[in-house]
């Protein structure tokens, strides 16, 4: 018998919790370790309002459709790991929206932009509770 142990691969719920935070997946993701969760809470809310400042550029001038694409993505895989579902489904947009026209890549970013302003939100309160 093998010492080693079985990886558990997380995969999104089909009816994602309601919640901006599905605290389910969060304490799966983080073993019930409520030091490494804040952890991985305080460092998404870092990373998400780093990217969508980046997205939305110097003086409201956004990004090129490439590099919005690119963070889009760096922030969808964040989102997934935590549960932050609307925000992951709001990065996929964004990743789409950034190969048509501006117009469609600044709603998408708006709508990320809510996403994740709602995902720190519960983020501050979650931090603060422990």
């Amino acid at each position: 018998m093998s010492n080693m142990s079985a990886v558990t691969v997380c995969a999104p719920p089909l009816v994602p919790d309601s919640a901006p935070i599905d605290r389910r997946h969060l304490t799966q993701m983080t073993l019930g370790e409520q030091s490494l969760e804040h952890e991985v809470l305080e460092l998404f809310d870092r990373q998400a309002a780093m990217l969508i400042g980046r997205m939305r550029g110097v003086e409201g001038a956004m990004v090129e459709g490439a590099v919005a694409a690119a963070m889009a993505h760096t922030l969808k895989g964040s989102a997934r790991g935590i549960g932050a579902w609307r925000v992951a489904e709001a990065a996929e947009a964004v990743e789409i929206a950034a190969t048509g026209p501006k117009p469609m890549l600044a709603a998408g970013i708006e709508r990320l932009d809510g996403a994740v302003t709602e995902a720190r939100m519960e983020i501050a309160g979650l931090l603060r509770a422990h």
